[in-house]
């Protein structure tokens, strides 16, 4: 497999104490909200029916709900703010919503249980920036190729890479991959930047800290107990942007491997996959989906259309 920097497999971790217990704090608070209207918008033809609605599986018509499973804190794509989901995928869920004529319901858990919360049907979809890989696409154990539960199909949305994030002025001078090999470095468990960086070739091996959130992550950067985070591109442009009113950190070289995130849903459940392609491709056509990428600035990872399994 080649190494892929986006936001996916579980890995070892590193645990901090203190940010464990501020990340259960937050899932707490957070919850499970609905991010879409009770009743989703007319479609734009001023039918009361949603174009898309009968493509719907008689199910998820019946409950008037597609039950979202998501990481609430990886900001832009998603957090909580005030209580409520907020971001890309819960913006893109309301653009679907429309189309689709049911609400999207979000639920907040640990980014590595999302999968398995979709097998066991507590969840219809995932969308928490998630990449698109052949693993998931066939249920296997990345590091043994072994089957460990049901397929997967993604209806790819979004393109990221992952890229570095360094404190402002970049003090260490670090250009590249190959500039972290011997220092610390912090990623979120869970995430394929960590086989990223075990993937590079260093005399002197990297020292990789693996947290349970992303914000963890960061928070050792400020502290100066790493020298980088790598992470999927938008949310270290986030950072970069947004800590300390843009003063904290900056990011440094190209993105790293670009790949695809997909909304997940279970093989099986091809009725649903293809009435969430139909409206993603619906929201492309009708510049909702753009205006959503425009609103958080991550309009460089738009797609044209809404392909099925293009990871690999």
């Amino acid at each position: 497999m080649t190494a892929s920097a986006r936001r996916g497999l579980t890995v070892t971790k590193h645990r901090a104490a203190l940010g464990a217990l501020s990340c259960a704090a937050l899932l707490a608070l957070a919850g499970c909200s609905d991010q879409t209207p009770k009743d989703p918008s007319p479609s734009a033809s001023g039918t009361d029916k949603p174009p898309l609605h009968d493509d719907l599986p008689e199910s998820v018509k019946k409950a008037g709900v597609i039950k979202v499973g998501s990481d609430m804190l990886y900001p832009p794509m998603e957090f909580v703010r005030n209580g409520k989901p907020v971001g890309v995928d819960p913006d893109l869920a309301e653009v679907l919503s429309r189309q689709l004529g049911v609400r999207f319901q979000f639920g907040n858990g640990a980014f590595d249980t999302l999968l398995t919360g979709l097998r066991t049907k507590h969840y219809d979809v995932v969308m928490s920036a998630m990449s698109d890989t052949k693993e998931r696409q066939e249920g296997l154990d990345p590091s043994t190729g072994e089957k460990i539960g049901e397929d997967i199909d993604f209806v790819d949305y979004f393109t990221s890479g992952a890229s570095i994030l360094v404190k402002k002025g970049n003090p260490e001078g670090i250009k590249s991959l190959g500039d972290l090999c011997g220092k610390k470095v912090s990623v979120q468990s869970g995430s394929t930047a960590y086989d990223l960086l075990q993937s590079q070739k260093c005399d002197d091996p990297i020292d990789i800290e693996a947290y349970d959130t992303h914000d963890e992550a960061q928070a050792r950067l400020k502290s100066g107990a790493v020298v980088a985070d790598v992470a999927d591109y938008p949310a270290v442009a986030y950072a970069a942007k947004t800590a300390g009113g843009g003063k904290d950190f900056e990011v440094v070289g190209d993105q790293i491997d670009p790949g695809p995130y997909g909304i997940a849903v279970l093989s099986s459940n091809s009725a649903l996959r293809d009435a969430i392609q139909a409206a993603l491709d619906a929201a492309i056509r009708d510049g909702s989906y753009g205006k959503v990428l425009d609103k958080w600035n991550v309009s460089d990872g738009a797609v044209t259309d809404a392909q099925i399994n293009a990871g690999t």
